[in-house]
């Protein structure tokens, strides 16, 4: 398949394809002149690709487990941690979900009446909610490739 037939069947701009060449998560080839021609076993390794970045792996990563021509070599330590990131994401998002819901629907005349919002206060002060997270700031779980 030339590059713009891959393009078409995955919804994958054809720049993104040659960057992925570049960062050497796929692999093409082409006589002189001619436009990029893939292996039918491409579209695997872009559905792999997807994958892994929705899973928040970096392209790095995710290049480590690809191999142009044999079956994947995935890294189950790197799955794993990277599920126990995610799970920390979660903890932080329901938290800060489960603040955000009390301060709005609290009986309180004023959130400085509070005295959940007081604890809440306290903690982002003495800098226990990160100790708690574990994490000084919410980030998302995806990294962008590198």
């Amino acid at each position: 398949m030339d590059i713009s037939e891959v393009s078409k069947q995955t919804g994958i701009p054809s720049s993104a394809l040659r960057y992925y060449e570049q960062k050497g998560l796929i692999t093409s080839v082409r006589d002189k002149g001619e436009r990029r021609r893939y292996a039918a076993n491409v579209l695997d390794q872009l559905a792999l690709i997807a994958l892994g970045q929705a899973a928040g792996l970096s392209l790095d990563e995710i290049r480590s487990m690809l191999s142009p021509y044999g079956p994947p070599n995935i890294d189950r330590q790197l799955l794993a941690a990277k599920a126990e990131e995610i799970d920390a994401l979660i903890k932080r998002l329901k938290a800060m979900r489960n603040g955000l819901r009390h301060a709005a629907a609290c009986p309180a005349p004023s959130h400085v009446e509070c005295p959940s919002f007081q604890k809440l206060l306290k903690a982002a002060a003495t800098g226990a909610l990160e100790k708690r997270w574990g994490t000084t700031k919410l980030r998302s779980p995806r990294k962008q490739g590198s």
